[in-house]
C-alpha cells in the first residue's frame, strides 16, 4: 500500500515532515522562499531545488514562490500530486504586529491563493481518478475577527460557496466550528501549544478540510479532554454555517496571541 502523501507551502524548516515522518507519510514538495530555511530542508529534508534536472528522483522538490505553481510543472517535473496539502500562509496580516490590513496585504491574500493551488491540486486528481485533497492550515486567531470578513472569505473558498460565508447573525467567528459546502466540509478549532507538551502559550487556528464524500474534519482535529474548559461539540443539522462547536475560553493570562485575537 502507497504511503500516504503530502505537499506543504510556507515550508519553514518544515515542522509536519518531523511530526509525520514517524507515520509513515512521505512529502512530495516543499515550498519556501527564505535563504535559511531553504538550507535547513535540503540539509535535513532532502529537499532539492525543484528546477534541478530529476529533482523528484534526487530528493523533495523544493520550489521557491507557491503562487507560481501550475500542475503543468507537476507534469513536466514528474511530481506526485500529495494526498495532503498543508501550510501556514503568513499571519502578520492577521496580527497586530502586521497592522492588521487583512486581505489589503499582500501577505494576507495568500490565504485565496492557497485556496487557489488547493482547487488546481484537486483538479489534477480527479483527473487521474483519485480522491479528493485534504487541507490543513493554520494562522493565529486574530484572523477570526478582521473587518472584510478574511476568515469567511477563506473558508467560502476551500467548501466551494459561491460568496463569502458570515457567522450567524449577531456573533463572530468563534473559536471552533464546522462549514459544509458542495466541494468540501471544513472544521476549524483553536489549539494552545501548552496543551501539546510545551512550555509556552502559543494560540493558532488550525483548519481541517476534507472532500465531502471524505472523512468528517471536525473528527480529525484533537480535543483532549480535561485541559480545555469548552462546551462538547455539537452539529447543527442542515445549518450551512453552524454555531460553534466550542468555546474556548482559556485561562487567561497576557500572551501575544490572546493580544492578536482582540481578548
Amino acid at each position: 500500500m502507497d504511503p500516504i502523501t503530502y505537499g506543504t507551502v510556507c515550508s519553514g524548516i518544515e515542522a509536519p515532515s518531523v511530526a509525520w515522518e514517524g507515520l509513515g507519510w512521505a512529502p512530495t514538495f516543499f515550498s519556501e522562499i527564505e535563504a535559511f530555511p531553504r538550507q535547513v530542508l535540503q540539509q535535513r529534508q532532502r529537499a532539492v531545488n525543484a528546477n534541478q534536472s530529476g529533482a523528484a528522483t534526487l530528493g523533495v522538490p523544493l520550489w521557491g514562490d507557491f503562487t507560481a505553481m501550475r500542475m503543468r510543472f507537476f507534469r513536466r517535473l514528474g511530481i506526485r500530486l500529495p494526498d495532503i496539502l498543508c501550510g501556514g500562509t503568513p499571519c502578520q496580516a492577521f496580527s497586530l504586529a502586521g497592522l492588521r490590513q487583512s486581505l489589503d496585504d499582500a501577505r494576507g491574500n495568500l490565504t485565496l491563493e492557497y485556496v487557489r493551488l488547493a482547487n488546481a491540486i484537486d483538479s489534477e486528481r480527479f483527473r487521474f481518478g483519485k480522491p479528493g485533497l485534504v487541507i490543513l492550515w493554520e494562522n493565529v486567531p486574530g484572523v477570526l475577527n478582521t473587518k472584510d470578513n478574511a476568515f469567511g472569505c477563506f473558508l467560502a473558498g476551500l467548501v466551494g460557496a459561491d460568496t463569502p460565508l458570515v457567522p450567524p447573525p449577531g456573533l463572530r467567528w468563534t473559536d471552533a466550528g464546522l462549514v459544509a459546502g458542495p466541494r468540501r466540509n471544513a472544521a476549524w478549532r483553536i489549539l494552545d501549544s501548552q496543551y501539546f507538551g510545551l512550555a509556552q502559550r502559543r494560540r493558532r487556528v488550525f483548519v481541517v478540510c476534507c472532500p465531502v464524500d471524505g472523512p468528517d474534519p471536525s473528527e480529525i482535529l484533537p480535543e483532549q479532554e480535561g485541559l480545555r474548559r469548552d462546551h462538547p461539540p455539537r452539529r447543527e443539522a442542515a445549518a450551512r454555517v453552524t454555531q460553534a462547536l466550542t468555546r474556548s475560553l482559556g485561562n487567561g493570562g497576557p500572551d501575544d496571541n490572546r493580544a492578536q485575537a482582540n481578548h
